[in-house]
């Protein structure tokens, strides 16, 4: 099989396995994007009147039969393709013969596979702002059916004011809100349409219709000028990895929370047995595995935060092929994201709150009691903390 850039010289095998890595492999999703944004691109050819109809017809055609046979598992991306766009073209080639050679005028892999991966990541990020918000209607619920037990408020991990499951599950979802909201403003880097500027330096000698593939892939602008197309390449890969950090890292602590809570000292909460697992050696325990996982997630998307930043940070201007790598940690961060977020509203419905285990001692009302004496007695706030901290003192003295 011909690769793209095959000029009839032979390849090491070992230096191709080394140099595609896993990208014939990691590629499989972005078929469909890729296929969306290469027909978009005969039609603007088309309408240059750079191919013909009959031609940008049976580009679009074979194209489509192709996406929809790769989703019916008829046809993967082998290392000899090397990437996705290998294995389209070459397949469409062999479909509907020279036809399919015309596709790549005007365009190189380096705008083909920005395109493909910008509309990946824009569903992706609609589909994970989706997701972080049937958390937040979880942590509503739990809410609305618990949220008059009493709860301690820590600080330092120490009682400090009460609380209330209203207020801390409240409270994660404010902020699993605020983290949603920042993945969404993600797609200001996102919807950037890469197309026309090829290699980095656009196409000499070609009218081509940037505006028209913006419009067909309903990017929200042109990327202006073509050098700054490869310069962003790793900008809104690490931006939506960085939010994704902050969202998962909500869970994470949410998570740690209510495991100290399932712990037999707090014994705040119970899980459903369908919800633990067991010992193989220890008969009577009962482990919170899901919140264990859950609070071990943002080690691996922040990993892939700094796997992201530190492949662009030394590189000059133009297309590096370091910059294929950013592919994995990406993927990653967005596959783990999803299952995070899939099973936490799950989870979440076994929670049940056990106000008779759930001590507020009398101290956590100190601060309130310093402000009563405040507003009845008319005294500076530092003097009614430090009567209050007498009569705790003398309290706690005396038994």
């Amino acid at each position: 099989m011909a690769r793209l850039w095959d000029k009839g010289l032979p390849l090491d095998d070992r230096i191709l396995r080394f140099t595609a890595g896993e990208d014939y492999l990691l590629d499989a999703r972005l078929v469909p994007f890729d296929v969306r944004a290469s027909i978009a691109h005969a039609r603007m050819l088309e309408a240059q009147d750079l191919i013909n109809s009959d031609d940008c017809a049976a580009i679009c055609t074979g194209l489509a039969a192709l996406e929809a046979e790769h989703a019916k598992g008829l046809w993967s991306i082998t290392l000899d393709d090397e990437d996705v766009h290998g294995a389209l073209e070459s397949r469409l080639s062999q479909r509907i013969g020279e036809a399919g050679g015309r596709v790549h005028l005007g365009r190189s892999r380096n705008d083909q596979v920005l395109a493909a991966l910008r509309l990946y990541m824009r569903d992706a990020v609609k589909g994970l702002v989706s997701d972080a918000q049937l958390v937040t209607a979880a942590l509503d619920e739990m809410a609305e059916s618990q949220g008059d037990i009493s709860l301690p408020g820590y600080t330092h991990l120490q009682p400090a004011m009460p609380s209330s499951v209203k207020l801390w599950a409240g409270g994660y979802a404010a902020s699993i809100r605020d983290s949603a909201a920042g993945l969404e403003r993600t797609l200001a880097r996102i919807e950037l349409n890469p197309l026309g500027s090829a290699a980095g330096y656009g196409v000499p000698g070609l009218p081509l219709d940037r505006e028209a593939t913006r419009q067909a892939l309903e990017f929200e602008v042109v990327q202006e000028p073509v050098t700054a197309v490869q310069l962003s390449r790793g900008k809104a890969e690490a931006s939506v990895v960085f939010e994704l950090s902050l969202l998962v890292g909500d869970i994470g602590r949410l998570a740690s929370d209510l495991l100290l809570f399932y712990t037999e000292e707090f014994a705040y909460i119970k899980l459903p047995n369908e919800m633990t697992t067991g010992s193989s050696i220890m008969p009577q325990k009962r482990n919170p595995d899901v919140f264990e996982l859950l609070r071990g997630a943002p080690a691996t998307v922040e990993g892939a935060l700094v796997e992201i930043l530190s492949l662009t940070a030394k590189l000059t201007s133009g297309y590096h092929r370091d910059l294929q790598r950013l592919k994995a940690p990406l993927f990653r961060s967005i596959d783990l994201a999803e299952d995070v977020l899939a099973i936490v509203p799950h989870a979440l419905a076994g929670v049940r709150f056990l106000p008779e285990n759930i001590q507020l001692p009398d101290s956590l009302y100190a601060a309130e009691r310093a402000n009563k004496l405040v507003m009845t007695q008319g005294i500076p706030f530092r003097e009614a903390y430090r009567r209050v901290a007498a009569q705790l003192k003398e309290s706690n003295d005396d038994e």
